[in-house]
């Protein structure tokens, strides 16, 4: 069976797509949480334990506490309280530490170590509490969001007239989890502990009370981590910490039956205390499991997940060379009679690995709560898809013995931006093994379009002094299989599948030939892009190192340059309408006048940018009206676009309309861009529609690059634009109010989408490009084909590298705060990047009905 490239190469991305997923599931494992719902909030306590007698003892003990003040600093590290530092910065701390009325800890944060805002309770005539506490610690350098010991640990002081201790009694702080404090909050107001939370309570809190209130404490404390254990451990029963919280709970119903008794005795009160160790080694070591449950990888949906998306990458390598072919198709790898046997078997065999894996595990994998149907039909696809792999090698071999017999008479050679192409693309593979390099991402995407920038202008100065000659060689049968821009081979008419660069002349000048402005502007368009990218650098200052220094970006910001940002906004909206308008609608062009027109007012309106005539922010709104006025311009541009695509499959003959049609659609999401990005980077996206047209008009129609360098090219540029805006690997990066403009309050959907198109405009916006450009320079639609598996594939590629690098290094020091941040943006991207195939499939499959 014979399928297009394109269609082939969007199945496996989709296929990917769908282990990427299944991968993150694991990795990310589901938090543990109470599957009650409401109900459990409206349970009776539970009771206090008796063995032979009745307890009166069946509702909340009463609270010790009757307010609680949180004082909660910013990256409070617990050098910073305890010790000589604490002594000179926080002498006032210091006393109340030493008259006595307060317990003093060291709370561990488990990493990422972030800022949250965690806690809430009431009012009564009880003595007031004063938590002084951090939310998180910080490194040397000042910063946190790892997991070091310095950003870990953090102080906790619980600061109140109801301890009682002699003065100068200064204990060493004992180190508790940050999630342990509000269990303690919890009972000390009163109130029932939160049903998710897996903390235990902090014994000084309480130890000055009776013992029958201090057991009591520690009992209700135990059963809710003992309900939580049961709600998400299968096997909960075979948990060491639930056999110590019942015996825990028989030998305190057997105190409590004695105390009922009116038994005084040492006894009694040597059994209290045993109890108590009872109770609190069971607490640790409840906290203990359901913390490791927490923390636990799910390795099965991790291992299928990077099977499914290793078969892809195989298969897109194998199936490599037919579908670059000239006729863009392929036969589908389906097993030959030899494997047929094994493909019966694999999948059977599959299934009984997953019955394994499932009655071993209890239930805890994702895979193994999910039906039997579903899980049988992932288990069909595995052993499918390794099939094809193996029956695409089986093909591969056999080609290569008839080659070796005949091998064909040809002289190509790399040229060096295959080279480049090729270095590039495994050096950016390679660097993701490393959480430097994650951090500093961008610095490899400036370096390789900077490094692609020169050797274009190596290759532009080598065609316009040393001619053709010393160009790369192709086989003789370059111009009708692979190369959709080669020139003919001698003696023979262009096929179908050349390009028809210039709409005059089939047969495009080359660059040597050029003279006048034209031949100066390509020459001069490689040091142009250039000089763009820097402009861009310093605009957003990203990564890690350098994150902190001042840029333009910072500058054009402040409330003291607002004019200098209205001028430079109103330039680059300028340039926006003059750069993209050209192959415009007349009433595309209307529409985008007053869409970038109403871009400008929503931006004056909501404060961030001024007209000349204006004094004053007194009107400043949420500019809801402007911002909606310019979403009807974008929806009606993208509909007059998507109008024309229709338009052309009626009449197919109407090459024009369809080319119209595409660019509208682009020029639509350029509108909705400008207007979601934030003004000081609107000259990001004129220049990135500066670079498109210099490349498009002085490099590619010039140099007559084939489909897959173009694409390859389309989409280093998008990764760069991706962190030229701003971004970065870090999730703190991403512009969430770009979700809320022109909305009133917070619709999940919409603003779901609105933010991922703002953090991917770079991406997106240039692989729209690519659709235009492949569809109005080329004449059939193998170039579309071609440009759709190269992108697939240039996108698995790190993608598949990065999730085994994430599986061998789940325990690395930085796999919360680096890694995991990195995996979910190229799970994001590998999402993008399959609607961009079907859309290439689609516009293929146009190509061929026309």
């Amino acid at each position: 069976m014979r399928l297009g490239s394109g269609t082939f190469a969007a199945c496996c991305v989709v296929i990917e797509v769908l282990g990427v997923a299944l991968f993150l599931r694991g990795f990310f494992p589901a938090p543990v949480c109470s599957f009650s719902g409401t109900e459990h909030q409206t349970e009776s306590p539970a009771p206090e334990p008796s063995a032979g007698a009745i307890s009166n003892w069946t509702k909340l003990p009463p609270p010790l506490f009757g307010k609680v003040v949180i004082m909660l600093i910013d990256a409070l590290r617990d050098d910073f309280v305890f010790g000589s530092k604490g002594v000179k910065f926080m002498p006032y701390t210091t006393y109340l530490v030493e008259k006595g009325s307060s317990h003093s800890f060291v709370a561990e944060a488990k990493p990422p170590t972030v800022t949250m805002p965690r806690i809430k309770e009431r009012e009564t005539l009880l003595p007031n509490l004063l938590v002084l506490c951090g939310d998180h610690g910080m490194s040397e350098a000042g910063g946190h969001g790892a997991s070091s010991v310095q950003e870990v640990n953090t102080a906790l002081i619980l600061i109140s007239s109801a301890f009682e201790r002699k003065p100068g009694d200064i204990r060493r702080p004992k180190y508790i989890q940050q999630t342990d404090l509000a269990a303690t909050l919890s009972i000390g107001l009163g109130l029932p502990i939160p049903k998710s939370n897996i903390g235990s309570l902090i014994f000084p809190v309480v130890e000055g009370k009776p013992m029958r209130e201090q057991l009591r404490f520690l009992h209700l404390n135990t059963v809710q981590l003992s309900k939580l254990l049961q709600e998400n451990v299968p096997s909960y029963k075979k948990e060491p910490a639930f056999e110590q919280f019942k015996v825990s709970e028989r030998l305190h119903g057997t105190w409590v039956r004695l105390y009922l008794e009116g038994n005084s005795s040492e006894a009694l009160s040597n059994l209290g205390s045993k109890v108590r160790r009872q109770y609190l080694d069971a607490l640790r070591a409840l906290s203990l499991s359901l913390s490791r449950q927490a923390a636990q990888y799910d390795i099965y949906s991790m291992a299928v997940g990077t099977v499914l998306v290793l078969e892809v990458l195989v298969l897109l390598l194998l199936s490599g060379p037919q579908a670059l072919s000239g006729k863009a198709e392929l036969d589908v790898p389906l097993p030959s009679p030899a494997f047929s046997l094994l493909c019966y078997l694999l999948p059977l065999g599959l299934a009984a690995l997953h019955v394994t894996v499932c009655t071993s595990a209890g239930g805890a994998c994702y895979l193994c709560s999910l039906p039997w149907l579903t899980a049988g039909g992932l288990m069909v696809l595995v052993s499918t898809l390794l099939c094809a792999v193996l029956s695409a090698l089986t093909g591969m071999f056999a080609g290569g013995k008839r080659l070796s017999k005949n091998p064909p008479q040809c002289n190509s050679r790399w040229s060096e931006l295959d080279l480049l192409i090729l270095l590039g693309t495994v050096g950016h593979m390679l660097s993701l093994g490393a959480s430097s390099f994650i951090e500093e991402e961008p610095q490899t995407w400036y370096f390789l379009v900077n490094t692609l920038c020169l050797a274009l202008c190596h290759e532009i100065y080598r065609n316009c002094f040393l001619g053709d000659d010393c160009a790369p060689q192709r086989c003789p049968h370059a111009g009708e299989d692979f190369d959709g821009v080669a020139v003919a081979p001698q003696g023979k008419s262009p096929g179908p599948d050349v390009w028809e660069l210039d709409r005059a002349s089939k047969h495009p000048s080359p660059v040597g030939a050029l003279r006048g402005p034209e031949r100066w502007m390509v020459l001069a368009s490689p040091w142009l892009i250039l000089t763009c990218c820097r402009l861009l650098r310093s605009l957003n200052q990203t990564g890690v190192q350098w994150a902190h220094r001042p840029d333009l970006g910072h500058w054009l910001t402040s409330s003291d340059h607002k004019a200098e940002l209205s001028v430079l906004a109103a330039v680059s909206l300028i340039m926006i309408f003059v750069l993209v308008q050209k192959r415009c609608s007349l009433a595309s062009k209307v529409a985008m006048a007053f869409g970038l027109l109403g871009i400008y007012c929503y931006r004056v309106a909501i404060g961030n940018l001024l007209f000349p005539w204006q004094q004053n922010n007194k009107d400043i709104s949420k500019g809801i009206t402007e911002a909606r006025f310019v979403y009807v311009f974008v929806l009606g541009i993208l509909f007059t676009g998507t109008k024309g695509l229709l338009k052309s499959q009626i009449t197919a003959d109407d090459f024009t309309v369809k080319t119209v049609g595409l660019w509208e659609i682009y020029s639509g999401l350029v509108l909705l861009a400008a207007l979601l990005l934030r003004p000081h980077n609107l000259p990001v996206l004129a220049l990135s529609l500066v670079i498109q047209t210099i490349m498009t008009q002085f490099i590619w129609r010039p140099l007559r690059h084939d489909a897959a360098e173009v694409t390859v090219m389309h989409y280093w540029f998008g990764q760069a634009f991706f962190y030229f805006q701003g971004n970065s690997n870090s999730i703190a990066t991403v512009d969430i109010s770009a979700g809320f403009v022109g909305l009133d309050a917070y619709v999940e959907i919409p603003a779901m989408l609105l933010t991922t198109f703002a953090t991917y405009t770079g991406p997106v916006l240039w692989a729209s490009h690519l659709v235009n450009f492949l569809t109005s320079e080329a004449s059939s639609g193998s170039a579309l084909s071609h440009a759709c598996f190269c992108y697939a594939l240039i996108c698995s590629i790190p993608v598949c590298a990065y999730i085994i690098f994430v599986t061998s290094l789940r325990y690395h020091l930085f796999i919360w705060s680096v890694f995991s941040p990195k995996l979910l943006y190229e799970g994001m991207h590998l999402l993008i990047t399959a609607a961009v195939c079907v859309f290439f499939t689609a516009m293929d499959q146009t190509n061929t009905k026309s």
